[in-house]
């Protein structure tokens, strides 16, 4: 049977990233970038499509934690033969991509049992395993070479690595596999318990900057750790999720591609970041987002590769069963082209704040955003696919023209702030157009609330952005009918799902879990109403959902009680970081967004 999501936790360099299942076995693993094709595939298929297990032959109790400050992940294994102890993680990259696995026996002799099965081209192909001269298995299929060195005996059997060993008190086994180029040589591999305490001590400096969030700063600094080893640190890109096809509702057909960076997550990522005071990592997120969004306003996505590709064409991988059965497996993503007006105003809002918060300014960053909003001046009419990403018909979503206003806004306020020339004018007259449009057609006078689309009665968990954007303040009763209606309507058993999928058509079959990102939205939204204990009762709640090892996946299903798709979620992290920042930090994230309107609104 497969490991249900929460089972897994997260090890990564920084460029990739593997999941490790509480059973010892990596299932997934792409190499040697976020988007690079699987050389362990099982998650989305069987044993036979890829993995790694390392584990004792006899079943027993299983416990598992992140050593302190650390992305050194330490499973103990306890059987009746005795305990031991598997620490998985992968250095900092160097010159190839690394995976270190230690065994340290504690208790008693352990029988221990590893198989690994390499398979490249998301669990297609079957590598050449040939040994080098000093016994490293080495595995070759095209461009791609892994390298396996560990002391103990292996052999082949049945198109698989097979190694038995047993471990004693104080012994340590250690195993290293390392990719690289097949036409390169094969790089010399890095001692293990060397590479242990260099990353002990990356991890560890790395966490003293993260600044206390009271009683919530474990959780904080968890999420950072995480949100860190989603980046991919040569170009500064973070990962909405390092894995593919992870289901919204467990065997249906929602499953995407999260491999990719999400401009829509531009301004929480750069508060979270620099609330936390990770302003090298702020920096490093603000200029990648410039050299993606650079080019013809025309062609503005609301995704991108890790190093900007626009490219990112989405197919099927037919031999693949899917997670529990949940087909099809994707990969790419075909939304990067679809029109989203709110990623003008993500991009203008976190451009904004990067000022503000004193990241150096960029030469070209002004010129585009003028550029930006030279396009959208011409297109903001428009009906669009929405900040859900829907396969249905395009419509006038409330919630993408109110960040055409913020687009607008903080235009208005970089050029008013900062001394940036541009035609303030303009924007004052298209910001106030906008915002009428928004009052007059996406508020429904008999609901007594904003609704999802124009001419909808439907509802959608956007909107509680509404004062945090400052599209309208806390205090105006259209956002406090609004945020009751959602609680009426979207809330389930006290978590928020996104829109009623039921009686929503956005092109696919109705069915996901209650999404995590908009629960947080929700504490967030009451602690601009000043429902404090509301906030952290519901925080605490979201807190409890979170695996064993603090991380969560895109959403939740009620129902099973279990966690659903694609996992860890980089925007369920940042969206925990901000609510907590919001509930301890005296400049708080949604105030700091919000701030006051630059134009006089009704």
């Amino acid at each position: 049977m497969a490991l249900r999501i929460e089972d897994y936790a997260l090890i990564g360099d920084c460029e990739t990233a593997a999941l490790v299942g509480r059973d010892g076995s990596i299932d997934w693993l792409c190499l040697p970038r976020f988007d690079s094709d699987s050389c362990f595939a099982a998650l989305l298929g069987e044993p036979k499509n890829g993995r790694w297990m390392i584990a004792p032959e006899e079943a027993g109790e299983v416990s598992r934690r992140y050593r302190e400050k650390t992305l050194i992940l330490e499973t103990t294994f306890k059987t009746s033969e005795g305990k031991v102890l598997l620490i998985d993680f992968m250095p900092p990259k160097g010159n190839s991509s690394d995976v270190v696995r230690i065994v340290i026996g504690i208790e008693g002799r352990v029988k221990m049992r590893m198989e690994l099965v390499i398979r490249l081209d998301y669990g297609l192909t079957v590598p050449w395993v040939t040994r080098l001269d000093d016994g490293t298995l080495r595995a070759i299929a095209g461009p791609q070479m892994l390298l396996l060195k560990t002391p103990i005996e292996i052999h082949g059997e049945d198109m698989k690595t097979i190694g038995e060993f047993t471990v004693e008190p104080g012994e340590r086994i250690s195993f290293v596999l390392a990719h690289t180029q097949s036409h390169l040589p094969a790089p010399e591999l890095p001692d293990p318990f060397l590479s242990l305490e260099e990353t002990k001590r990356y991890w560890c400096e790395w966490s003293t900057t993260c600044k206390q969030a009271g009683r919530w700063s474990e959780a904080v600094l968890r999420s950072l750790i995480t949100l860190k080893a989603l980046s991919f640190a040569p170009t500064g890109g973070i990962v909405a999720a390092p894995t593919t096809s992870l289901p919204e509702k467990i065997g249906g057909n929602r499953n995407w591609d999260y491999r990719f960076c999400w401009a829509r997550d531009a301004t929480l990522t750069l508060l979270a970041l620099m609330g936390a005071g990770y302003f090298q990592e702020a920096h490093a997120w603000r200029d990648w987002l410039l050299r993606a969004v650079a080019g013809s306003p025309e062609q503005l996505q609301i995704m991108y590769g890790v190093a900007g590709e626009r490219r990112l064409w989405e197919w099927e991988v037919p031999w693949l069963q899917g997670y529990e059965g949940s087909k099809p497996v994707r990969v790419g993503n075909a939304a990067h082209n679809q029109l989203q007006l709110d990623v003008f105003g993500e991009i203008m809002d976190a451009l904004y704040q990067a000022r503000r918060g004193g990241i150096p300014e960029s030469e070209p960053a002004w010129a585009v955003e003028r550029a930006l909003l030279g396009h959208l001046a011409s297109i903001w009419r428009e009906p669009d696919d929405g900040i859900w990403e829907v396969r249905g018909d395009r419509r006038h979503f409330t919630h993408s023209k109110m960040m055409a206003w913020v687009a607008f806004d903080r235009g208005i306020k970089s050029a008013q702030e900062f001394g940036l020339p541009g035609p303030v004018d303009d924007w004052r007259r298209i910001c106030a157009e906008i915002h009428d449009d928004v009052c007059r057609k996406g508020f429904d006078a008999e609901l007594g609330c904003f609704v999802q689309a124009y001419g909808t009665r439907e509802l959608d968990a956007s909107l509680l952005l509404t004062p945090a954007i400052g599209f309208l303040p806390p205090t105006d009763p259209r956002v406090r009918a609004t945020v009751e209606a959602i609680e009426r309507e979207l809330v389930v058993n006290g978590l928020v799902r996104r829109y009623d999928t039921g009686s929503s058509d956005d092109g696919l079959p109705p069915g996901e879990g209650v999404f995590l990102a908009c629960s947080f939205w929700l504490a967030d939204a009451y602690v601009l109403l000043g429902r404090v204990e509301d906030a952290e009762r519901l925080f605490d709640r979201l807190l409890e959902l979170r695996n064993d090892v603090g991380l969560l996946s895109e959403e939740y299903d009620t129902q099973q009680r279990r966690l659903v798709g694609n996992f860890p979620q980089a925007f369920s992290h940042i969206s925990l970081v901000a609510t907590a920042h919001n509930l301890t930090h005296i400049e708080k994230p949604s105030k700091q967004r919000a701030g006051s309107p630059a134009t006089h609104d009704p």
